[in-house]
């Protein structure tokens, strides 16, 4: 085509303004890194549910479930977005499928677990050809002598352990300026909604691993923050139990005042289903005695669309007023609550300093001795025997301290026993403040079923010199107490999920399953990630 002069300075100035406006929404636009689904069976969003009734029609089998996700985890998890959430593939995984497959053949189901693919945090044993490292180069060669309890009924279930997640190395309770989804024997792992971005810890790579579809259902573990944390970040729905109502047994410690292990998933149907599985009194782990009488091995009894109406539940403004974003989405989830015929009472801030101080102290002497116990556990043969080895091993190595420090560890290794008066004593005043004159002074005085805050803010750009950069966190006042929380999908900041908790007393999980359900089925905010970068 041939243009005059005049028309071809007009036609050339056209284009470039063009060009302009596509470098532009280039710089400003997000890319998507692109994923080819693999195979045709659709396993994406599908719930717990759906599985079962494909099973039960016989559209497919637990092995072609099974299959479909070992090769997702391999087209996105380790190339394509290259989440890094999986350490582990348990290598037996298609033979027990299609054990089960005989099962369901022959007419026996083991219950709603049956044929569903389950994803454990690398710190819970498993007694098979999988090591357990709790995300240390010192353990990855370490194989435990038996199962974890909840390991042992999830397959007891008929659930079907694909592997082990990546995490925050010893549940992130090393060092100094640790970053979030970094351990020493998995690297880091992404946030699926940005790439660049965090995906808090430490039960990183659980709740990554269901937020990107690479699993049904996952199990974390928590000591303050490590289930929810990262179930808000990744869009996801996070159940931290009462302490003692799902053992430790076989569960690389923290702290045997405030861990509990607790399910992962993309709804609260799938995680109060998971849940009803792991539950049990455990002669192994004293704190489930206390279970006895409390626990519900089905608690999809409590999944009520009405579920709010008529709670009475305390606002908790302790975190608000740090992101207006935050803030924004959190008024219009209160708005919610009270159309849905809930009573919203505004309380005082549930998280106190001076409490926080204790808890760390607590964590210190029961880190010491909660390693040491678990390093006995492992045999004659265990790749380390004591803190002191991990601490030398540590110095040696050419990875563990490379972005940040073990302070954490060396402390712990200075502290007493837990028969020693200065621990009692610290024990003593984490109780009281938590309970006596925390939550339960709180929740008593004005007469509440549950408390509720945003429970974070969105993921932070990962950053291995600086460590984390969390603005929000609400997840003190029930870790301390031991006491349960649900987060739950509240909307998306910028592409970015963030979550609201639902907190409450002891064993007031079925409470809080009714409302974090009734607020789901409500807002449905739960949307699956683009691997944006």
């Amino acid at each position: 085509m041939y243009f005059k002069s005049k028309d071809r300075s007009l036609f050339q100035s056209f284009m470039l303004i063009i060009l302009l406006i596509a470098m532009v929404s280039c710089q400003t636009q997000p890319v998507r890194v692109s994923i080819a689904a693999p195979g045709n069976l659709q396993i994406e969003e599908q719930d717990i549910v759906q599985i079962q009734q494909g099973y039960k029609d016989g559209r497919f089998t637990v092995k072609e479930i099974v299959q479909a996700y070992l090769d997702r985890i391999g087209t996105i998890d380790k190339t394509g977005a290259g989440l890094n959430s999986v350490i582990t593939i348990n290598p037996d995984a298609i033979q027990i499928a299609e054990v089960l497959d005989g099962e369901l053949k022959a007419g026996k189901s083991r219950g709603p677990l049956h044929g569903i693919p389950v994803i454990l945090k690398d710190n819970i044993d498993t007694h098979d050809k999988m090591a357990t490292t709790a995300g240390s180069r010192a353990l990855m060669n370490s194989f435990p002598l038996k199962d974890s309890y909840l390991a042992a009924r999830l397959r007891e279930a008929g659930a079907i352990i694909l592997g082990k997640a990546n995490l925050s190395e010893w549940a992130n309770f090393r060092g100094q300026l640790s970053t979030s989804g970094w351990s020493g024997a998995g690297g880091q792992t992404k946030n699926p909604y940005d790439l660049s971005r965090n995906p808090c810890g430490s039960s990183s790579g659980s709740a990554v691993a269901v937020a990107a579809n690479l699993t049904m259902v996952a199990i974390g573990t928590e000591t303050n923050g490590s289930i929810v944390c990262p179930a808000q970040t990744n869009g996801i729905v996070g159940i931290k139990p009462t302490v003692g109502l799902v053992s430790r047994s076989g569960v690389i410690p923290i702290s045997f005042t405030q861990d509990t292990p607790g399910p992962m998933g993309r709804t609260v149907s799938d995680a109060a289903i998971c849940l009803g599985a792991l539950v049990g009194v455990d002669s192994a782990d004293e704190k489930t005695l206390a279970s006895k009488g409390q626990f519900y091995t089905d608690y999809s009894k409590f999944l009520n669309k009405d579920g709010l109406k008529g709670k009475r539940i305390g606002l908790d403004k302790s975190a608000l007023g740090i992101n207006y974003k935050v803030d924004s989405l959190f008024s219009q989830a209160v708005d919610f609550l009270k159309n849905q015929g809930a009573t919203v009472v505004e309380i005082g801030a549930i998280d106190d300093k001076a409490v926080g101080n204790y808890s760390f102290e607590i964590m210190l002497f029961e880190f010491k001795d909660g390693l040491n116990n678990y390093f006995k556990s492992l045999g004659p043969n265990a790749p380390i025997k004591s803190v002191e080895e991990l601490i030398a091993f540590n110095k040696k190595d050419s990875v563990e301290l490379r972005y940040f420090n073990q302070r954490y560890l060396e402390l712990a290794q200075q502290k007493g026993a837990l028969t020693s008066e200065d621990y009692r004593k610290v024990l003593a005043k984490l109780m009281k403040g938590s309970r006596d004159e925390g939550m339960d002074r709180v929740m008593n005085r004005n007469d509440l079923d549950a408390i509720i805050a945003p429970t974070g803010g969105p993921a932070w750009k990962t950053d291995l010199t600086n460590g984390d950069y969390d603005q929000i966190g609400t997840s003190s006042a029930a870790a301390q107490a031991g006491y349960p929380s649900i987060t739950v999908p509240m909307g998306f900041i910028d592409e970015l999920p963030v979550g609201i908790s639902f907190f409450g007393r002891a064993w007031s999980e079925p409470i809080l399953i009714e409302m974090a359900y009734a607020y789901e089925n409500g807002t449905k905010f739960r949307r699956a990630p683009r691997f944006l970068k």
